[in-house]
């Protein structure tokens, strides 16, 4: 056989007449709380996160690692230098200088104070400092959950109308964001995160960026009054019915700011050397747009200002969260949603750029430190915090060094909140406007769709389907369709597993997939099939019917072509990972099934627990223990020799005759 352009050459062992081959052996018991002891170990610490903690000797050295493990900082500031701590200075004071435009940007896309965008910089950056275990990723509040917030709480309360209920709504949904991010870390739940695909993060992603771009028209415009509704027919609506309050001068002057931050960005991205120039540009933009509306008194020519923001650090807020208020399941809700989304964008982000850098995130302590932050500062005037991917690309490409580039931004943006926040009493709405609409086109991934389109077609629908229910519908209607989605195709994997005919490829002892492998040869008078699925009661009845069928087919095959009669069924259980009562009853009933037709079944490497579940249900005896094997090759060779003649050519039982 020729393999990769070498030669290899297989020696075939053919089990002789009448020989039985190895027999397949039956695992030793094990107790019930030892495998539900097991199956939860696997499950929730899969990474083993205390192997450094234990391996260290008892006592003072173990206590040190164990504060090590609970506070990730304890790791980096022992070895903490002078080279590292001019490179997170520099690394800080970039990523403030996009942290505050933007900042002030999404506040006001969540339907916040402007503030209260630059108070989100500050203390969940320092609580990020200590608890994070990523050196990259630089944290701040997001362009989606702004949006998510204002769509959700906005048409309970108005934040025009009731500004302060408003901000108490949106710090109590930043609470329970938190709160639930810092139990899935604290559970090691965190794979339920990963039920949110690639591919509905991308048309969640990419329908959030449109709506929000299309919601900044109400800047570029002028307009006075927007809709609360995210869907296209609503904003095209709010603004085709105000033609008559549109404005030019903001349009002209959002324009040119927003082709400033493309060439920037563009520049960007074509020289990494120079970073800093996209980084810096939003903070240009707004600096130039004020003293511009200034200098012409913008307010006389339609362009709005944002108006005076409060000087000083963030007022305590805890008094402030409603836990018993009508609104309050409301603010649950969006919490949780919000949450998710934050911890997908932020884990993959801090996991990406770990693995460029070659060392290691933990994804269940970047949980408790999301929720930490979150929960921090829902107590002191935040709103939804994670770690945005355009603030951590650019903390990446300053040169960070650790996660203390975090608190260097902190107290960039403390200082701007004690002595420079007057200086914004001039800032455009339009210049706002122009940063977020600029950011929102980073988000949408148009490759990534592409690739999907390519790769796989059911997560392109899915990418699609999830754009088009955002954009169109709503946010809610958006994610809606996701999860339907990913849910139902996870169901049709379970309840429909695949199962394929297996052939011999010619001089090996391997058996491979007749529709991939052209030279695979099926075994006269055996038929092969490979179940590519654990059996549960979710499939174990379609699996039944669905080898019934491939045993008529194959009878009407071999009747056509005048070949040799089916003589045996051998089932590979290879990528059987395991069986409950219902699959073992399946192959009791398929056993019954084919003895009425002089057939019989063989078992090639069934695994260990399919082995106890078949030997403890009585199923193994059933099917006897000569018709265990450990290979397919020797299934088929000892069926050959073995197996007496049968007709197989009556129908299959219906599944009631089966029982």
């Amino acid at each position: 056989m020729v393999l990769g352009g070498h030669q290899i050459v297989v020696v075939v062992a053919p089990v002789a007449p009448g020989r039985l081959p190895p027999r397949v052996p039956v695992p030793p018991p094990r107790s019930f709380l030892r495998t539900v002891g097991a199956s939860l170990r696997e499950t929730l610490f899969p990474d083993e996160p205390w192997r450094a903690v234990a391996r260290e000797p008892a006592g003072r050295a173990r206590a040190l690692a164990a504060l090590r493990y609970a506070f990730p900082c304890l790791e980096w500031l022992p070895a903490y230098s002078l080279a590292k701590l001019r490179a997170d200075v520099i690394s800080g004071l970039t990523v403030a200088s996009l942290a505050v435009p933007q900042g002030i940007s999404y506040a006001r896309l969540a339907g916040l104070d402007p503030v209260v965008g630059l108070y989100s910089s500050f203390v969940p950056a320092l609580v990020y400092t200590v608890l994070g275990s990523s050196r990259d990723l630089a944290v701040g509040t997001m362009a989606v959950g702004s949006l998510l917030f204002a769509s959700m709480l906005g048409p309970a309360v108005a934040p025009a109308a009731e500004p302060e209920m408003y901000a108490r709504l949106a710090f109590t949904a930043t609470f329970f964001a938190g709160a639930f991010q810092a139990a899935l870390g604290l559970l090691r739940l965190g794979f339920l995160v990963d039920f949110l695909s690639h591919a509905a993060i991308v048309g969640f992603m990419g329908g959030c960026a449109t709506v929000v771009c299309l919601s900044q028209l109400k800047g570029f415009l002028g307009l006075p009054h927007f809709t609360h509704d995210t869907g296209l027919p609503a904003i095209m609506a709010s603004v085709f019915s105000q033609t008559g309050q549109w404005h030019w001068q903001p349009f002209v002057l959002g324009c040119c700011l927003f082709l400033f931050l493309q060439i920037t960005r563009y520049i960007g991205k074509r020289k990494p050397m120079l970073f800093w120039v996209s980084a810096a540009a939003p903070l240009v933009s707004v600096i130039l747009s004020t003293v511009l509306v200034y200098l012409i008194h913008g307010e006389k020519h339609g362009i709005q200002s944002i108006g005076s923001i409060k000087k000083g650090i963030n007022p305590p807020s805890i008094h402030s969260l409603l836990f018993s208020s009508p609104h309050t399941w409301l603010a649950a809700k969006t919490g949780i949603i919000t949450g998710i989304i934050s911890l997908a964008e932020g884990s993959a982000v801090a996991k990406s750029f770990a693995m460029a850098k070659n060392y290691h995130v933990d994804g269940n302590k970047e949980m408790i430190a999301f929720g930490a932050m979150n929960m921090a500062g829902s107590c002191t005037s935040c709103y939804l915090t994670a770690g945005p991917f355009s603030r951590s690309a650019v903390n990446r490409d300053a040169g960070c060094r650790t996660a203390a580039s975090n608190a260097v931004m902190a107290l960039a943006v403390l200082a701007t909140l004690l002595f420079l926040t007057p200086l914004f009493r001039h800032t455009p709405q339009v210049a706002l406007s122009a940063i977020i609409a600029s950011a929102m086109l980073g988000v949408v991934d148009l490759r990534a769709a592409a690739r999907l389109a390519r790769v796989d077609k059911v997560d392109f629908c899915v990418c699609l389907g999830t754009f088009l229910g955002v954009v169109f519908a709503s946010v809610d209607i958006g994610l809606i369709v996701a999860v339907a989605v990913l849910v139902l195709r996870i169901l049709l994997s379970v309840a429909r597993p695949r199962t394929t005919a297996l052939g011999r490829v010619p001089g090996t002892t391997v058996y491979r997939r007749m529709d991939q492998y052209d030279t695979a040869r099926g075994t006269p008078g055996v038929l092969v099939l490979r179940i590519d699925s654990p059996i549960y009661f979710a499939n174990a009845s379609y699996l039944r019917e669905r080898i019934a069928r491939w045993i008529d087919d194959e009878v009407d095959r071999i009747r056509a072509a005048g070949e040799e009669s089916l003589r045996c069924v051998v089932l590979d259980m290879g990528s059987v990972a395991s069986i409950d009562s219902c699959g073992t009853k399946m192959v009791e009933d398929l056993k019954k099934s084919v003895d009425k037709r002089r057939l019989q079944i063989a078992l090639a490497n069934p695994g260990s627990e399919i082995m106890r579940k078949l030997d403890k249900s009585e199923v193994l005896q059933l099917v006897g223990d000569e018709w265990i094997f450990l290979t397919v090759a020797e299934a088929c060779d000892y069926a050959q020799s073995n197996c007496k003649v049968g007709t197989g050519l009556q129908s299959v039982a219906s599944p009631d005759e089966m029982v």
